[in-house]
């Protein structure tokens, strides 16, 4: 593993160091079948270094591991996609939600955008419930209106995973995804002993678009503790990239599988082509819980898109204004790159263009 700046890409995230748009970042890219590189730029918190074991948050990045979650638990038959989610739970059933089915949640077509709770000040049971009580948009039938779900869908699809397998959405995740994978400072709900034990090199993550604004809660103690299968993962970046480097090879990684093949075709395939989404006002494909690239669509900057050389291929799932995570199949490429500060949403996403092109310049893939 080289763990040396990248070129281009190096100069782009010391610029915005210099510029106060973040802190530090980590680069991790896995690239022909290994991790090649892992490159941490500035500081986790001011005075401390960024390292490559220094534990950021993902925000909607985590998304993707419930889309892996559920392919497995569908991979073992137990699981219909096109079964309303109520024949799971029935609680769901209400207002107008009673055919939202798993593919329309994991398409961001199932019109359930907001519900009046708030994390992580609310429990999982409270939560659920604000949910089950939310009604369907309305002019919005399933399927065919799309608009991204910030996070009451994957609540959803959390409490999917529990009631079919008998487990914590949490403990699912860690046996079936991030222990095969040796992600072993990676999670979803942290245990509270854990927190405890490594707050010392768990990074903060400034408000940089208001310099007078305090640090993002996004690392604090309530929020990495609770449970939020849309947000609140966390782990080093050189960590989180096998998970994207085990979809790339077809669902193993070193000895350990996590997916067939063919399930990973499935979940990376097409299934929403095309539509406008009503939440970032652009046109957007989408595959089963993941984002493909879409910049065929004429927008130069596609909200959380892979940058100007991805195949169309790509696939994967950013974050809001903090991460970038994805495979591309045709290159043999996974990249994870974590930023500790948030400069706006128009300046994240000039920021995540620029540096993922740069990094298949330096890579010569463009």
């Amino acid at each position: 593993m080289l763990e040396t700046s990248l070129g281009r890409a190096g100069q782009l995230v010391e610029a915005g160091i210099e510029r106060g748009q973040h802190l530090g970042a980590q680069i991790a890219i896995s690239f022909e079948g290994t991790i090649s590189h892992c490159a941490c730029y500035g500081e986790m918190r001011p005075g401390q270094h960024m390292a490559r074991n220094t534990i950021l948050p993902w925000l909607s990045a985590t998304k993707a591991i419930a889309a892996v979650a559920i392919a497995q638990l569908w991979e073992l038959g137990r699981i219909d996609l096109d079964a309303p989610v109520a024949s799971v739970i029935p609680e769901f059933a209400t207002h107008g939600k009673q055919r939202v089915t798993t593919r329309h949640i994991l398409t961001h077509t199932g019109g359930f955008r907001a519900a009046p709770y708030e994390f992580p000040r609310d429990d999982w049971q409270t939560i659920l419930n604000t949910i089950y009580e939310s009604k369907r948009e309305p002019d919005w039938t399933p399927g065919e209106k799309a608009g991204y779900h910030i996070t009451t869908s994957w609540f959803i699809l959390g409490e999917i995973v529990q009631r079919v397998s008998g487990q914590t959405y949490p403990d699912f995740v860690r046996s079936h995804i991030f222990e095969p994978l040796r992600m072993d400072d990676c999670w979803i709900g942290m245990p509270e002993d854990v927190y405890d034990q490594n707050a010392d090199r768990i990074g903060i993550v400034p408000d940089t678009a208001r310099r007078d604004a305090p640090p993002r809660d996004w690392t604090g103690k309530p929020f990495l503790t609770g449970c939020s299968p849309a947000s609140n993962g966390c782990g080093p970046a050189v960590q989180f990239v096998r998970f994207y480097r085990a979809l790339c090879d077809g669902g193993e990684l070193d000895g350990q599988r996590i997916l067939e093949p063919e399930t990973i075709q499935l979940f990376t395939a097409r299934h929403r082509v095309n539509l406008f989404d009503h939440t970032f006002k652009a046109n957007m494909d989408w595959g089963l819980g993941f984002i493909l690239d879409s910049k065929d669509y004429g927008k130069e900057v596609v909200p959380y898109g892979y940058g100007p050389h991805a195949s169309h291929y790509a696939f994967g799932h950013s974050g809001n204004q903090s991460s970038a995570a994805f495979a591309d199949p045709a290159h043999g490429i996974a990249i994870v790159i974590l930023w500790n500060g948030t400069p706006g949403e128009p300046v994240h996403q000039e920021r995540v263009h620029r540096t993922l092109g740069a990094i298949y310049e330096d890579l010569e893939l463009a």
